[in-house]
């Protein structure tokens, strides 16, 4: 059947290469075939195996999410789209895991044109446009599912998108739609939102009073309360959404604030990414450079781990400072022993001020508390002519 299929697809094209991709994207959702499957790749063992490693503090939300796709993926032919929705604090591996999903996906990851992202900021920034906007997108989903059935349409920020848009999109979420020429009931619909954060937080907060283990937390200790939480917020996408009221939602994915513990193994992994060895000072001090929540026990990290890669290179920086003072390189106006480069920030605290070179060498002047001006000249020259080497 399907060789009859594709000489069938041979003959349309001669003589009606219009309508070719529209039978060849049906082609496609009847049959496997390594030409047409739109780069799809599931390797869910692997991806199992990458957020173990990867994602700290979310036992409920790794288990959710590969057990969803496990069975979407076993599925020959899925009564509707998978739909999962994302919620939790800021910094709590949401977009991580999105991410690390399209990874193991799609053989082009996050550079698949059959994966599409969508920003309440950066795609429909203009309420006044609403209308324009529900027809662009109505248009742009359909149009990709067209294209390809094994699409994927991930929504950041919910909880900014304007309400009443994403509720075009219901159609393509449930089991009796019809896109001509695809399977669109093999796409995936990812929604990402912080609400819902503080609802979680004050369960695992419980949690943690009571001495109990948070990997006990269960989807049924939060599901109705994020559910009511967004549904009843008057600035939310999903405010009164049809989504929500017709259960169009598979799977409602907590993730939960981060302790202390999941922040240090935040900064070892971020330092093992940037190639940098792990030293164990550095881990300490830029975990207790964040906020912790609440206030008087300092349960949760309040940003998570989203600034953590910052505060490294912050510490990384002021270690680098401190060990040119050390060494003798730049102090009160001393004889530089080294070229060094004085920063704006570093001569506003020090004193000292870089000025202009002479005779192949830089002078370095100072002020003492009574003003009076004192230079030293680093004789460090390149073999480009006598200018300094920085």
């Amino acid at each position: 059947m399907a060789g009859r299929l594709c000489l069938v697809l041979s003959v349309v094209w001669v003589a009606c290469p219009g309508l070719c991709w529209q039978l060849s994207s049906l082609h496609c959702s009847l049959y496997s075939s390594s030409a047409c499957d739109c780069s799809f790749r599931p390797g869910l063992d692997g991806l199992e195996c990458d957020l173990a490693r990867n994602l700290f503090g979310q036992h409920l939300a790794q288990e959710l999410v590969v057990k969803a796709l496990r069975v979407f993926m076993e599925t020959d032919y899925p009564s509707k789209p998978l739909v999962l929705s994302f919620h939790g604090w800021s910094g709590t591996g949401k977009t991580f895991l999105s991410s690390r999903l399209v990874k193991h996906l799609y053989k082009d990851g996050s550079r698949s044109p059959y994966v599409h992202h969508f920003s309440p900021i950066l795609n429909f920034p203009h309420a006044k446009n609403l209308n324009q906007y529900k027809e662009n997108l109505k248009q742009w989903i359909q149009g990709n599912l067209t294209a390809c059935g094994r699409s994927l349409f991930l929504f950041e920020e919910m909880d900014k998108m304007h309400p009443g848009l994403i509720d075009v999109i219901v159609p393509f979420l449930g089991p009796s739609w019809v896109v001509i020429g695809s399977n669109y009931k093999k796409a995936i619909f990812i929604f990402i939102s912080n609400s819902g954060g503080d609802d979680i937080n004050r369960v695992a907060l419980k949690f943690w009073r009571e001495r109990r283990d948070r990997e006990e937390i269960q989807l049924s200790d939060v599901e109705s309360a994020i559910t009511n939480t967004v549904i009843s917020d008057h600035e939310h996408g999903f405010w009164q959404s049809e989504i929500i009221k017709q259960n169009l939602i598979d799977v409602i994915v907590p993730f939960l604030p981060l302790r202390p513990n999941h922040v240090r193994q935040c900064i070892r992994s971020e330092l093992a990414q940037q190639g940098l060895s792990i030293e164990e000072d550095i881990v300490p001090s830029v975990a207790d450079s964040l906020v912790y929540i609440p206030e008087d026990e300092k349960v949760f990290s309040s940003t998570g781990c989203k600034t953590v890669p910052s505060r490294i290179n912050y510490y990384l920086n002021i270690r680098g400072t401190e060990n040119n003072i050390k060494k003798g390189r730049c102090m009160n106006g001393k004889m530089i022993q080294k070229p060094y480069y004085l920063g704006k920030r570093h001569q506003k605290e020090t004193g000292l001020q870089e000025v202009s070179n002479v005779r192949g060498g830089t002078n370095i002047t100072s002020r003492d508390s009574h003003g009076y001006q004192e230079q030293a000249s680093s004789q460090w020259n390149d073999n480009r002519g006598g200018q300094s080497q920085w």
